[in-house]
């Protein structure tokens, strides 16, 4: 498929060839999910299905499909570059776009718990399911794990996340669990990055489902950066990092990954708003810096 499709030209190819994006994901040249290296590279750009458009002070910076397509493009082309992380929408532009050859695809799973929602920790799962990562040729899932002690809707999101790791254990297709130990204030989530809550969301994690032979662990660096060795030390499931909004300082969160990149259970770093929206608006050099670290 043409790399020059702009959204007008996919437009049209979705409203006329429907039939393009199967096409697509048939013709797409795949690769083991870790080449000889063993380590792990991926750009995320999973957050605007779930309503969370906003980096920085720019409420609306990745609203624009087009800038955003164009940015992940330029992520991808860098050298060690593993993949991309994507709700449906966004992964079948790129396969429309040619952009996935030779790339890791990883789908992204529940994207129900919309931010800011009442429901927001009662994340269901409306996003790729087992079967549609299997049909499409896709090499892996993620769904994200928010836990909140006082909020029922959380144990309703801990027993849908058990049954898709299943699902793609029965398929034996990796999974990325995001978990994370969260508590509402003044009506937000914030999820909570002591070392005992990621330790325990670690653990909880880990223990999902009828095997864990599947599962990948995606998790942040903690408050305190020193606290990761004996964080990790939680369990023997292979790790990436988790990049998240970085802010204004993106010098200090690579040197947070810096040290947790050393950790001998953490395979690589999957990033994204921090990479494809830098604050100097140099996206080649802030994906080339953070391949640096591995």
């Amino acid at each position: 498929m043409s790399a020059d499709l702009g959204p007008a030209g996919l437009a049209r190819l979705r409203a006329r060839h429907p039939e393009a994006v199967a096409e697509a994901a048939a013709r797409r040249v795949r690769r083991p999910l870790l080449r000889d290296g063993g380590r792990l590279m991926v750009i995320a750009a999973d957050h605007p299905a779930r309503g969370a458009l906003g980096v920085g002070a720019d409420g609306l910076a990745m609203a624009d499909r087009g800038d955003l397509l164009d940015r992940l493009r330029l992520a991808l082309s860098r050298p060690g570059v593993d993949g991309v992380l994507a709700s449906a929408d966004v992964l079948e532009d790129l396969l429309l776009l040619g952009a996935l050859d030779d790339k890791v695809v990883i789908g992204s799973m529940n994207r129900g718990g919309l931010a800011g929602a009442t429901f927001e920790l009662d994340d269901r799962f409306t996003g790729h399911r087992a079967q549609d990562l299997e049909r499409l040729g896709f090499d892996a899932g993620k769904l994200l794990l928010r836990i909140d002690y006082e909020d029922a809707g959380s144990l309703d999101t801990l027993y849908a996340a058990a049954r898709a790791v299943d699902e793609m254990a029965e398929r034996q297709l990796p999974v990325f669990v995001e978990p994370f130990i969260c508590h509402r204030r003044k009506g937000r989530i914030q999820n909570d990055l002591s070392a005992g809550a990621v330790t325990r969301s670690i653990a909880i994690a880990s223990g999902l489902a009828g095997t864990s032979a599947y599962t990948w662990l995606k998790v942040p660096v903690t408050e305190n950066p020193d606290d990761m060795a004996e964080v990790m030390a939680t369990s023997t499931l292979p790790a990436v990092l988790l990049g998240g909004d970085t802010g204004d300082d993106q010098d200090a969160a690579f040197e947070k990954w810096r040290g947790a990149l050393r950790l001998p259970t953490v395979q690589g770093l999957v990033a994204g708003r921090s990479l494809l929206y830098p604050a100097d608006g140099d996206v080649a050099a802030a994906v080339d810096t953070a391949v640096g670290l591995l």
